[in-house]
This record gives structure tokens, sequence and C-alpha cells, in this order.
């Protein structure tokens, strides 16, 4: 299982470039480098999908939802709470839709880099025991996966701190302003305000 999971880790690493600069680089961080690079491909992947959406289809959605809840007849019964409260909900679930799969690989990518770290001092460790400490080219292999799959993991960490807590403001936003805008009373039919601007 083991060589299996390693096996594949070599064929992605050997197919990403024939040659170049990030081939090299995935070359001595060692193989938990790879895995720390297809994380962040996919991490970066979900922060553009939500950033598509909240600039181009969150005020579609948005009015959408608005439609049909002044298509509603009754905006101060029970029922109408109760639609309020499920249509709030789904958009709800709408904007944060993969915000908590970006907050796992964004915890996962530090994780990540402290294995690369300890995959390193293991190569160190076996080649102090071979060979001594003499050979330096050969610790240096080992030292230079520590350094590289932990500066890795914590940049990719670092930067997507900063765009999940600007994604939740923007998702946190569109639903306050939903919600102002479905006000529970009398019908109010005129046309509703959805200019959001996103700023951090």
């Amino acid at each position: 299982m083991i060589e299996s999971f390693g096996y594949l880790i070599e064929a992605t690493r050997s197919s990403l470039l024939e040659t170049g600069a990030l081939q090299n680089f995935l070359y001595t961080g060692g193989p938990v480098l790879v895995v720390i690079f297809l994380t962040t491909l996919v991490l970066w992947f979900l922060i553009a999908e939500r950033f598509w959406f909240f600039m181009i289809q969150s005020k579609p959605y948005s009015l959408q939802v608005l439609t049909h809840w002044n298509s509603f007849p009754d905006h101060d019964s029970w029922t109408a709470q109760v639609t309020r409260e499920k249509l709030l909900s789904e958009a709800r679930i709408k904007f944060n839709s993969t915000l908590a799969i970006i907050r796992t690989l964004i915890g996962i990518a530090p994780l990540l880099g402290l294995l690369g770290t300890v995959n390193g001092m293991i190569e160190v460790f076996d080649v102090i025991a071979f060979s001594g400490s003499s050979n330096a080219r050969a610790m240096a292999s080992g030292i230079s996966k520590c350094i590289l799959s932990t500066m890795a993991g914590l940049v990719v960490a670092i930067s997507g701190v900063y765009f999940i807590n600007l994604l939740q403001r923007y998702s946190e936003r569109s639903v306050r302003q939903l919600s102002k805008q479905m006000q529970l009373g009398p019908n109010d039919r005129s046309e509703p305000d959805l200019e959001v601007q996103y700023a951090s």
C-alpha cells in the first residue's frame, strides 16, 4: 500500500514537467512537496471558483431568491417566517459552498510541510548512520527537503488564510443583504437593490 502510494507520487512528479525549474524544485523537495503542490492546485482552483461566484453569479442568485420571496402571497404569517428562514438557509449554504473544503486544505498544508520536514530529517539521520557526518552532500539533500517542504506548507497556509477570510466576509455580507431585503410584514413589490461592493 505504502509502496503503491510512493509510486503514484513519483509518477505524478515525473509527469508534471519534463524539464524546467518547477521539476527541479519538486525533485529537490521530495515526494511530500509534490503532494503540497497538488494540494495547492486544488486550493487555488476552489478559491478562484468562489471569487467567480461572488463576482458574477451571486447577484442573479440573490435576485432569484428575492423573486421567490416576493411571489409569496403573505409576508406576515408563520408560514412566511418559515419560508424566509428556509430561503436564507439555502442562500447561506450556497454562499458558503466549498469554504469548508478550502479551510481544510489550508489546515492540511502546514501539516504536510511538517511531514516533509520529518521525512527530510529521517534521510539526514540515515546518511549519518551509514556514512557518518562527513558526507555533507548527502546530508544536504535531506536538509533541502526539510526546508523546502516547511516553507511551501507555510506559504500556502498564510496566503490561503487571507483569502478564506475575504471570502467569508463576502458570504456574510451577501446573506445580511438578503436578510434585509426579505423583511417580514406587508408585501413590498419595489425593485430590490442588490449592489454589493466586494471590497476588503
